[in-house]
């Protein structure tokens, strides 16, 4: 099995993981034990099935501590085990599972799996890229925080507003031909990212730091806080808007 059939099929049997549990959940819908135990429950077996299959990439997991010897391998797989903790306690569909492998860096491997959609996107095979839409260009904002970069974007666009939950559903999304833009800034990590990046670039579309430059995996400091994922025609305008916010 190479790397992107691996990161698909541990991405898919997390989410399957995941999907069994809320099922059997006799808690309070909202419940936040039904968020810890499906982390937990992930991680786990995502690490174990890691652990089994590439016995010597490190490992760097939103829900494990950070071990510095990643700093020093060239390949380090990048894992979020349940993106969207909130919308899974809340029944929703717009959660999802990040596996990746980030080699010297670059995110070259990927998969995020939909679970509740039933769908696993990864790398190879790509996912073949949705064609444009004739209406306004579409900008997915979070659905529980508020994303200044957001605003600029849609006026300037003169933007529909799709709100959305996770990371990795906001940018599988445009992938799906669901959006067409999704910028991020501030309070994302390495493993709310690296996945739907390599899956978003594999698809063809523009994924960046909100400045254009690329996005660099394994750094000594986890925190990743900004980004740019978007269709390419709307990359230009997309990062005008940027610099001339902060020219402003």
């Amino acid at each position: 099995m190479n790397d992107h059939e691996l990161a698909a099929s541990i991405a898919g049997r997390a989410g399957e993981l995941l999907l069994a549990i809320r099922a059997g959940f006799t808690g309070d819908s909202g419940d936040r034990a039904l968020g810890d135990r499906g982390d937990r429950d992930a991680n786990d077996l995502i690490l174990t099935e890691l652990a089994a299959a590439r016995p010597n990439d490190a490992v760097l997991s939103e829900e494990s501590a950070d071990d510095p010897a990643r700093l020093g391998a060239s390949r380090v797989w990048i894992v979020d085990p349940l993106d969207g903790t909130r919308e899974y306690r809340e029944g929703r569909t717009d959660w999802a599972v990040h596996v990746a492998l980030a080699i010297d860096g670059v995110p070259a491997v990927g998969a995020v799996a939909l679970p509740a959609l039933g769908i696993v996107l990864g790398t190879d095979p790509a996912p073949v890229l949705a064609p444009p839409t004739d209406g306004p260009p579409r900008v997915i904002v979070s659905r529980t925080r508020d994303v200044p970069i957001t605003e600029p974007l849609r006026a300037a666009l003169n933007a529909e507003v799709v709100p959305m939950g996770s990371a990795g559903a906001k940018a599988m999304a445009i992938v799906r031909g669901e959006a067409d833009l999704y910028a991020h800034e501030g309070g994302q990590y390495q493993w709310d990212n690296c996945a739907p990046v390599a899956v978003a670039l594999a698809a063809g579309l523009h994924a960046s730091r909100l400045d254009g430059s690329p996005l660099v995996y394994n750094g000594p400091e986890t925190s990743l806080p900004d980004l740019l994922i978007c269709r390419p025609e709307f990359a230009e305008a997309a990062l005008r808007v940027v610099h001339a916010r902060t020219r402003g």
